[in-house]
């Protein structure tokens, strides 16, 4: 089942998401027509890990990582599907990163690997947006429209083996499955889980395969996860 959030001039609504339509408690509503897809949830945080797979290490010359490595975004960085990724005028390096993320589903701690299915929603995908030539993570990643995320959540699908497609302007610039991780999916859920007490909503990014190369205005950024969906947002100028 894909759970999707629509922006309507009334306000969101949240419900089902089937062909074009989310069906809500209070009736369906066309997308298009009665509003536009928006970000999936309403995180208090995304926490992201890098450096998970092994050929990011080779690419950026990381050392391995003995347990996972992690960041925050903040949800002021939130953008929904085929909303703008604005190209900040304070970077010449802007970078993309298809992630697969869990959605928690309710309030928890201390959860262990074993029962993370029990606490997840379901996965939606984030373009980790990076401002690469900028110094420490949190001015490199934490910013206005870094983190698009979407386009619904997917509830029925297992995260470990599945296949990443990433295009640029329809190049093809990431190609690679989540079997690759270093650390599977349920095991950074359980790591951050001993660190954060999680709420409903918010978001855990497992990390992108290696990212070759930056993004220009007038772009646009389609990131696919088998059995999930596609994230598609067009990098435009700083308004």
């Amino acid at each position: 089942m894909r759970l999707a959030r629509l922006q309507t001039p009334e306000g969101v609504v949240s419900g089902r998401y089937e062909d074009g339509t989310v069906v809500a408690e209070d009736g369906e509503y066309v997308v298009g027509r009665d509003g536009e897809l928006t970000y999936p949830c309403s995180p208090s945080a995304l926490y992201c890990v890098g450096r998970n797979y092994a050929e990011t290490l080779d690419q950026m010359d990381y050392e391995r990582p003995e347990e996972p490595d992690f960041f925050i975004k903040p949800p002021a960085s939130l953008v929904g599907p085929d909303d703008p990724v604005y190209y900040p005028e304070w970077t010449d390096e802007l970078t993309y990163a298809g992630e697969l993320v869990a959605v928690i589903d309710e309030r928890c701690r201390d959860v262990s690997p074993e029962e993370v299915p029990e606490v997840v929603r379901g996965y939606t995908i984030l373009d980790d947006v990076d401002a690469l030539d900028q110094q420490g993570r949190t001015a490199r990643k934490a910013f206005d429209t870094s983190a698009p995320l979407g386009p619904w959540i997917e509830t029925d699908v297992d995260p470990t083996g599945l296949d990443i497609e990433t295009t640029v302007g329809g190049e093809v610039r990431q190609d690679a499955s989540t079997e690759l991780m270093l650390f599977d999916p349920y095991e950074v859920v359980s790591y951050l889980s001993r660190r954060f007490t999680f709420r409903p909503g918010d978001c855990v990014a497992f990390g992108s395969p290696a990212n070759p190369g930056t993004v220009e205005p007038g772009e646009t950024v389609e990131i696919t996860y088998e059995g999930v969906g596609t994230l598609r947002n067009e990098v435009v100028e700083a308004e």
